[in-house]
């Protein structure tokens, strides 16, 4: 008797799981839930506060020790030059610095070490309103035997991170424009948030010089130096752009 009433309550536990399954399951067919898409968009224009110039510093040698100490004089010597142009030895950043080996590749496929190669990639970023220091900058640079890599308007930090705000702000409120644009013409309205996402915030240095590969000494100066002549025309507005995913309930 007690082994048959176990059956049954078990008969009917399945039974009662399998009925809520199966309500929800139906509850899923007839009654979708009701979320609405959209993506938001914003573009805005805003004026570079910041010139950058970029020095490049290779030097090679037999051992990575030697090309990385001939490296370091350079380096030195342009701090000081660039102290002597009225810059602070705190205005230069590394972007990075790398030592790799050089190969002397041979006919029957073999290679052997011939040396080593230390690159240093250094820049100076002045605010876009003192033109006039980026050409001291170039000298200073060249004087101390170092590349010129690249001039570029770019964005201060706290500029960007200002500009971020206002553009993700302003794709947010046009995702919510369309969500209610399209509800209405469903004869519904815009519920409760449910889901968000940043798709992406764009923003990239605007370069007015870039070297080329391979490119002589002379005309990498040269052409730096004349690049450097246009930076006295003040920058014109550029374009920063966000886009967000959001997720709205419709009623």
């Amino acid at each position: 008797m007690e082994k048959s009433v176990k059956i049954t309550l078990i008969i009917a536990a399945t039974v009662l799981i399998l009925g809520i399954l199966g309500f929800i399951a139906f509850d899923s067919v007839v009654s979708p839930s009701n979320t609405m898409a959209v993506q938001g968009s914003s573009v805005l224009k805003v004026l570079p506060d910041t010139t950058s110039v970029g020095f490049s510093i290779q030097t090679s040698a037999k051992t990575a020790e030697a090309a990385k100490s001939n490296n370091s004089v350079i380096f030195e010597n342009l701090i000081a030059k660039l102290a002597i142009a009225g810059f602070d030895r705190s205005d230069l950043k590394t972007e990075s610095f790398n030592i790799y080996p050089e190969y002397d590749y041979r006919y029957d496929g073999s290679n052997k070490i011939k040396g080593y190669i230390v690159q240093h990639n250094l820049k100076i970023e002045l605010n876009s309103d003192k033109a006039e220091e980026v050409g001291k900058a170039i000298d200073a640079g060249v004087e101390a035997g170092a590349l010129i890599s690249y001039i570029n308007f770019e964005l201060s930090k706290d500029a960007e991170n200002s500009y971020k705000v206002q553009a993700l702000e302003k794709a947010t409120q046009d995702a919510r424009t369309k969500a209610e644009a399209v509800a209405r013409g469903l004869g519904k309205k815009v519920g409760g948030l449910v889901s968000v996402s940043v798709s992406e915030f764009n923003y990239y240095p605007w370069p007015i010089y870039t070297a080329s590969t391979g490119i002589a000494y002379d005309e990498n100066v040269a052409a730096a130096k004349e690049a450097a002549g246009s930076t006295s025309i003040n920058p014109s507005e550029r374009e920063v752009t966000a886009m967000v995913s959001v997720t709205f309930k419709i009623k």
